[in-house]
C-alpha cells in the first residue's frame, strides 16, 4: 500500500534513522566508533525526532486510542510504540557506554523505525480520517516537507 501523502514527512524524517541506526549496529569495540555511533544516535533521537515522537503521541496515537477496543491490531501496535519510545529513551541515558550498548540502541531504533513503517502507519492511513492525518502533517517539521505537497 502507497503511503499516505499526509505521512510523508514523518516517513522521510525515518530515513536518517534508518541509515545512522544500521551503521552503528555494526559499532566496533573502539573508543572512537563508540563516540561517533552513540553522538550520532543520540543526536538524531534528541535533536531531529523530538517533534516526530510528539506528533505520534499526542496526535497519532491519541487519534488511534478510541479505535483500541474495536480494532485489537490497534491496541497491540500503540502498545508497542510506547514500549518502544520508553526503551529509546532508557537507552539514551546511559552513563557509560560500550560497543554493545551502541549496538543495542542501534537496533532498538532501527526496529522502532521499520516498525512504524510496516505497521503503525499503514494502520492509521486506512483508520483515521483524511482531518485527521491532516493534522498531523500540519504538525510535522517543515524541514521534511516538500514546496509540491501543498495538501
Amino acid at each position: 500500500m502507497k503511503r499516505a501523502a499526509q505521512l510523508q514527512p514523518l516517513s522521510r524524517e525515518h530515513h536518517q534513522g534508518l541509515v545512522i541506526s544500521r551503521h552503528a549496529k555494526e559499532c566496533a569495540n573502539d573508543v572512537e566508533e563508540i563516540a561517533k555511533h552513540w553522538t550520532a544516535l543520540t543526536d538524531y533521537i534528541n535533536k531531529n525526532m523530538t517533534n516526530h515522537f510528539k506528533v505520534e503521541d499526542d496526535l497519532m496515537l491519541a487519534k488511534l486510542e478510541p479505535y483500541r477496543h474495536s480494532h485489537p491490531q490497534v491496541a497491540e501496535v500503540i502498545d508497542q510504540i510506547v514500549e518502544q519510545h520508553n526503551k529509546l529513551y532508557q537507552l539514551i541515558e546511559l552513563q557509560s557506554l560500550s560497543a554493545a550498548q551502541v549496538q543495542e540502541l542501534g537496533s532498538v531504533l532501527y526496529d522502532h523505525i521499520r516498525f512504524e513503517e510496516r505497521e503503525l502507519f499503514l494502520l492509521a492511513q486506512q483508520i483515521l480520517s483524511e482531518q485527521e492525518l491532516q493534522a498531523i502533517y500540519d504538525a510535522s517539521s517543515k524541514n521534511v516537507k516538500r514546496e509540491e505537497e501543498s495538501l
